[in-house]
């Protein structure tokens, strides 16, 4: 009886630890992780938010480089109703699940389009909605936060941020209104350092298994939350002060995994950059051309960090003949006349000069640029460009070409250089330079 007894808890014993091991494996087996990020047109607030412009980037644009380079995700997925949406998430690499009329309202939760989504995607296992309105997001917070479930078991998992902040109710009475302290009590407030705060959802992520979206929800099961410290916990749909953003951006999102630790040359195309194309006629018929100052400023601050910059012409024109004279006289640049195809010649200099691509940035406007501007390190093209030129840069400006774009991508890539968070950045906000009042310098 008694070595019956012990073989009955011996097999008890092996079927506990087969069900451990079948669960571990369950946990640890290859799951189809999808991405999806829920863009819909029709934004009340800012109209087509989610491709707007941030810092030279479309506002989506920052959070796909993200989930892309984060290399844990089977599929990347932007759910749209929008043409122009459906364009730009291609454009940044990827997939477009393209909603129906049903969930693309005004009062659709992103619940019921996230099971849409998965209805249509039956393989998907599990599903991180990304918010298109947190530009902060880098790959290692949700390198993080997705191994805490196909890792560690978690159902669902959400990202929050942590404050300190004393919250008070509003209570009605027939006699008017007051209040009372939600979580404090006024009597013993709590010095910062010694409370630990609150933890808010922030709403860069929610990621949760497919069986509870089939459920009903998004936050359920064995639950975690990922804290994000505040300063990448910005939100568009709250933050809607746009110059702010760019700011809290240029100092802390992510600009990408191949961006290059140092630019040593800027090549910078004279006419349509520098320059706004016009040429005006003086009451005697001369001829002159206008250049911006922060344009010749943002050269100047360049070139204080170390880097050359050449100013790229290829007319004829006599006026502009004796426009890149005078700027070669007052920013101290090498003015260098190319002619198609500018690659050539452009790596015919590279290799004088021992430069890969990646330590060169350019800034051009037209069809002649589209291959220098896809291979550089960083590149860009002003606001009024459009066309081949538009698709191949990396950056596009928000200012428009004579009135601030060269100066503009100049901030852009001595901020692009900066470590996130970097402390020391003590560079100009173009968002503040905006405000300024814009000189010219005229030339003929």
């Amino acid at each position: 009886m008694a070595i019956m007894k012990r073989k009955i808890v011996d097999s008890a014993d092996e079927d506990r630890n087969n069900q451990s091991k079948r669960a571990k494996l369950d946990i640890t087996k290859k799951r189809h992780v999808a991405a999806v990020i829920l863009a819909r047109g029709g934004s009340k607030g800012i109209p087509l938010k989610n491709i707007k412009l941030l810092a030279g980037i479309p506002l989506i644009g920052w959070v796909i480089r993200a989930a892309i380079d984060s290399d844990v995700f089977d599929s990347l997925w932007v759910s749209t109703d929008h043409d122009e949406i459906e364009r730009v998430a291609k454009k940044w690499g990827a997939k477009v699940h393209r909603r129906s009329a049903e969930v693309s309202k005004d009062t659709t939760s992103s619940l019921e389009t996230i099971q849409e989504f998965c209805r249509m995607n039956p393989e998907v296992d599990i599903i991180c909605n990304i918010q298109a309105t947190s530009p902060c997001l880098h790959p290692h917070h949700l390198i993080q936060a997705v191994e805490m479930v196909t890792k560690q078991g978690y159902d669902s998992v959400f990202s929050v941020v942590r404050r300190h902040h004393f919250r008070w109710q509003e209570v009605t009475r027939e006699g008017g209104t007051d209040t009372k302290a939600l979580n404090l009590n006024p009597a013993k407030r709590p010095h910062h350092q010694d409370w630990a705060g609150e933890l808010c959802e922030n709403g860069s992520f929610y990621i949760a298994t497919k069986k509870l979206i089939d459920e009903g929800v998004l936050q359920g099961g064995k639950m975690a939350y990922f804290e994000m410290p505040a300063e990448y916990s910005i939100d568009i749909d709250i933050d809607i002060d746009w110059p702010v953003a760019e700011q809290r951006v240029l100092r802390f999102g992510y600009f990408g995994k191949d961006k290059p630790e140092l630019v040593r040359l800027l090549l910078c195309n004279v006419l349509g950059c520098l320059t706004d194309w016009q040429i005006s006629l003086s009451a005697s018929g001369d001829e002159r051309v206008s250049v911006n100052s922060r344009d010749l400023d943002g050269i100047t601050m360049l070139q204080r960090e170390g880097t050359e910059v050449i100013l790229l012409t290829s007319s004829e024109n006599p006026t502009l003949k004796t426009l890149t004279d005078k700027l070669s006289q007052q920013t101290g640049c090498v003015v260098m006349s190319l002619n198609e195809p500018k690659q050539v010649e452009v790596e015919k200099l590279m290799k004088e000069k021992r430069l890969e691509w990646k330590e060169v940035a350019y800034i051009g406007n037209d069809a002649t640029d589209v291959d220098c501007l896809s291979l550089a390190g960083l590149s860009a093209v002003p606001l009024d460009t459009s066309g081949m030129a538009l698709i191949a840069a990396k950056y596009q400006c928000q200012s428009t070409a004579g009135h601030g774009a060269v100066r503009e991508f100049c901030e852009h890539i001595l901020h692009s250089l900066q470590p996130a968070g970097n402390p020391q950045c003590s560079f100009p906000c173009r968002a503040h330079g905006r405000y300024l009042m814009e000189a010219c310098i005229i030339l003929w």
